[in-house]
């Protein structure tokens, strides 16, 4: 006879997690990347496929500024949403 596994039973949240937690914090280390930071900043994910082809965030934004010089003014108070972008799939509907 063939032997089958047992399905595991599953944990319970209300075991794992605790009701509330206390974190010393005097313990805690400080964030070293916070110098790095400038004010007004914002940070961006680039895609894998994307950031394989910069070696820093300077040629990051120097490619983005010469792309911002080709692209006609908008004085717009909101920010544009963009669709992230997928690869198109020739021959495919």
């Amino acid at each position: 006879m063939k032997s089958t596994s047992r399905p595991k039973a599953k944990s319970d949240i209300s075991v794992a997690l605790k009701p509330e937690y206390r974190f010393d914090y005097t313990k805690a280390k400080p964030n070293r990347f916070a110098g790095r930071v400038v004010s007004g900043s914002v940070a961006v994910l680039l895609d894998p496929d994307v950031a394989s082809v910069f070696q820093n965030a300077e040629s990051v934004n120097a490619v983005l500024r010469a792309l911002l010089i080709t692209m006609p003014n908008r004085q717009t108070t909101e920010p544009r949403v963009i669709e992230p972008w997928t690869p198109s799939r020739s021959g495919q509907s």
